[in-house]
């Protein structure tokens, strides 16, 4: 899409609100279809009319006023784009108008986001293609002296969306295609010419620094694990950083805890924090934030073989700790002890955030709606939950009394990787608080948001990139 500021286009974009009395640019055809009761201005409710050829419009319902949001914005211009690829229109027009309780450089953002979220697609491997985007060229028509804020916030949320598709279609891919090398080949060409340094480690590097947890994972796979650090330094001035680290499990078989059919043939998506912290990095360099953030990703596989770690095994850990392994399927908390470690302990780093598909028991608590969250540092959880609710990416925070944690400690190691079935999110949060050396930190259980068995809105079926959003506002406004 070519986005310009300005008038012209074969079809206009009439905003209506539910039940208003006028609408200009379309005052007959409203009160016509307001008559006959074809038209209420429903959000996202759409009737186009583009036989007359001196003036084709689309009216695209935004629903009552008083309830309009940014996130309703992006769903009604997210079924508007799908319409005119429907449609096959090439070029249209917008004009956004003032709106109360919205500052206006957001409802920008939601009018472009919501059309560019429409063209998105996963069809790479598809010999016909389900979405063609036909949209080439937007003009908005914005108010006078709003030109600059508003060309700054079209370029900034093009930024966000690129990373976001780029989560999508890293976690869309099949494990077979994306293994943990090929996940940090992928990180390495979408980040290193954008000024981010990123630092690739093999067996042998992992191993050196003791990353035992980590190491225990990977050893029923014949992939090489990878850990990949992404450094960005958007204030060379400042010595504050943020973490951001993902689960990487480019596939998840269980181990010898090992998944039935019908629960493993969506663990590619297993790596979606992984994938979400990538984006996240390309969205923060792309729009050139002056803050300063490292992404680590511990990726490899858990599969069943041989060499593979069993139930009842004590491992070590990188903080010296060690973990009696009840469930080999509790396997990310493992892999994300060492890498928090690496970051709190090692690259002493202020503030963490690690963002992981963890546990089931998320989506039994929450659905697909919100994201779980677990943190040791309020004013934290405050900024998280703010970035969040930018982003349309709600979070709702669990609790994380001290009586929880009594599930995790071990009989003949210091913790267990399981607590058992009550309260499985908490305890698994709760697990990785133990490998954060008392750094504020925050835990994201993506399970039931990162990938979707069905669309919701623009969110598409599979790969939904939350929660890049809310990590590119956490990183910019936080």
């Amino acid at each position: 899409m070519n986005i310009n500021l300005g008038k012209g286009g074969d079809v206009k974009i009439i905003p209506v609100f539910k039940n208003v009395e006028n609408v200009e640019n379309a005052e007959k055809l409203y009160k016509y279809l307001k008559d006959k009761e074809l038209f209420k201005g429903n959000s996202g409710e759409l009737f186009a009319d583009i036989a007359n050829k001196d003036n084709k419009v689309l009216l695209l319902g935004l629903g009552e006023k008083s309830k309009i949001s940014t996130q309703s914005i992006r769903k009604a211009f997210f079924e508007a784009g799908k319409k005119l690829m429907e449609l096959k229109i090439e070029s249209i027009e917008i004009s956004i108008p003032r709106l109360e309780n919205i500052h206006y450089s957001d409802a920008v953002k939601s009018v472009v986001e919501g059309l560019l979220q429409s063209e998105y697609s996963f069809d790479k491997y598809l010999s016909d293609k389900k979405i063609i985007p036909s949209i080439k060229t937007i003009n908005l028509d914005v108010i006078k002296d709003m030109e600059d804020e508003s060309t700054a916030s079209v370029k900034e949320i093009q930024n966000i969306i690129e990373g976001v598709f780029l989560a999508r279609d890293l976690v869309n891919e099949p494990a077979i295609a994306m293994t943990p090398k090929n996940l940090a080949e992928n990180a390495k060409e979408e980040l290193e010419n954008l000024g981010i340094k990123v630092e690739i480690y093999g067996r042998d590097d992992i191993e050196e620094l003791g990353m035992e947890a980590f190491l225990a994972v990977s050893h029923g796979s014949s992939q090489e694990p990878q850990l990949i650090v992404m450094n960005y330094e958007g204030d060379p001035n400042s010595k504050e950083k943020l973490a951001l680290v993902g689960k990487g499990l480019t596939f998840d078989s269980g181990g010898y805890c090992i998944k039935p059919p019908s629960s493993m043939d969506t663990m590619h998506s297993d790596m979606a924090g992984a994938a979400s912290v990538i984006g996240a990095m390309k969205s923060i360099a792309k729009s050139g934030l002056k803050k300063n953030v490292v992404a680590i990703v511990a990726a490899c596989e858990n599969m069943v073989s041989g060499a593979a770690y069993k139930p009842g095994d004590i491992i070590g850990s990188m903080s010296g700790k060690t973990i009696e392994v009840l469930n080999t399927d509790a396997e990310g908390r493992l892999t994300l002890a060492d890498a928090l470690w690496y970051a709190t302990n090692t690259l002493k780093v202020n503030k963490v955030i690690d963002v992981a598909t963890l546990t089931g028991a998320c989506i039994v608590a929450l659905g697909n709606i919100n994201t779980g969250a677990i943190t040791n540092n309020e004013s934290l959880m405050n900024d998280v939950k703010k970035a969040g609710e930018m982003a349309g990416e709600p979070i709702w925070q669990l609790p994380s009394n001290d009586e929880y944690k009594e599930l995790i400690k071990g009989t003949f190691a210091d913790l267990k990787n399981t607590g058992g079935r009550s309260a499985g999110t908490i305890t698994a949060g709760l697990f990785l608080e133990e490998f954060v050396n008392h750094t504020p930190w925050l835990h994201l259980d993506i399970a039931g948001t990162s990938y979707l068995s069905s669309s919701n809105g623009y969110l598409p079926k599979g790969a939904t990139g939350i929660p890049v959003k809310t990590l590119y506002y956490l990183v910019k406004e936080f």
